[in-house]
């Protein structure tokens, strides 16, 4: 596993300026973040493919979706709350139409930290995985947003990209990333964990630990929320028996959700959630919120260990 931590917003751009050159269609449309997200990559490279509308959230996605119906393959994107004042145009104009148009959301999650509860988006997963025609992914590293980045913009139909703010350590070198199919990252047969994006190097974490007490973790790198990979959460269920799942986002309609749809009706296993309890955060630093709000490389421990005692 390599150390390096990288921006995944800085990848995102980073993928997007590569595309611009191979994928002559591509258009990019900002909302005057166009700098934090790091989409000025490609503004700066292809200018005339390029459109920051101010802050207009609901203007881009109109424009976006005008572009995508006359053949353009087009990304959007901002900070995700700012993209929910957009819900009502997201739902008829994208994912209504079925048009090519991925939405990237970047500060996502209580670990954006310093901006505070308002900024700090936790609804978004459950608000856009119920989209009929809405793929919903969530990268846990830089390699893994550019290989998502590349395969979203090389597949017809919407998109919606989480990213969040602070760097995070490479998980990822050259194995394969797939939109749709989950990464067993470490195995083991006491237990599966099952996580996404920020969650998932606590979870590796929190298996190493685990293992020096005598608890074989297997943790799983589901960054794909819709369509969900069942058959590694199913073949995960059976091999251990006990579930847990990480996430960034409130414990409702998340990842854990998602799993809980899966398993309840196909393999009913013990399981248990880390996420935000259904609450609002706060200003301070995002390794400190975490702690706080029980989405730790701890909490995962603590109901491991939990669960090994059912």
């Amino acid at each position: 596993m390599e150390q390096k931590s990288e921006s995944l917003r800085e990848a995102f751009g980073q993928a997007l300026e590569e595309l611009g050159s191979n994928v002559p269609n591509l258009v990019v449309v900002g909302a005057d973040t166009t700098e934090s997200i790091r989409t000025s990559l490609f503004g700066d490279k292809f200018p005339d493919r390029f459109f920051n509308v101010g802050i207009a959230e609901q203007n881009m996605i109109g424009i976006s979706a005008g572009l995508a119906l006359y053949g353009k393959t087009v990304v959007c994107g901002t900070y995700m709350v700012f993209i929910e004042r957009a819900i009502d145009q997201i739902r008829n104009t994208i994912a209504y139409c079925n048009l090519d148009v991925k939405i990237v959301g970047t500060h996502t999650g209580i670990s954006v930290g310093p901006d505070g509860g308002s900024h700090q988006d936790i609804e978004d997963i459950a608000i856009m995985r119920a989209l009929p025609n809405m793929r919903v992914v969530v990268p846990s590293d830089a390699y893994a947003t550019r290989a998502i980045v590349r395969e979203a913009v090389n597949t017809k139909g919407p998109f919606y990209i989480r990213l969040p703010r602070p760097n995070l350590t490479n998980i990822y070198a050259n194995e394969g990333i797939k939109v749709g199919k989950a990464n067993v990252l470490r195995d083991g047969n006491d237990l599966a964990i099952i996580a996404c994006g920020i969650m998932v190097q606590e979870s590796l974490k929190a298996a190493e630990r685990l293992q020096k007490d005598g608890i074989s973790a297997r943790v799983i790198d589901c960054h794909t929320i819709k369509p969900i990979d069942a058959g590694t959460i199913i073949s995960a269920a059976k091999d251990t028996g006990r579930i847990i799942t990480a996430e960034d986002h409130n414990i409702m309609g998340g990842l854990g959700s998602a799993v809980a749809e899966v398993l309840s009706t196909r393999r009913p296993t013990i399981m248990d959630m880390v996420a935000v309890n259904d609450v609002f955060g706060e200003s301070g630093q995002d390794a400190e919120l975490m702690v706080k709000y029980g989405i730790s490389e701890a909490s995962i421990l603590d109901k491991a260990k939990r669960l090994m005692k059912l």
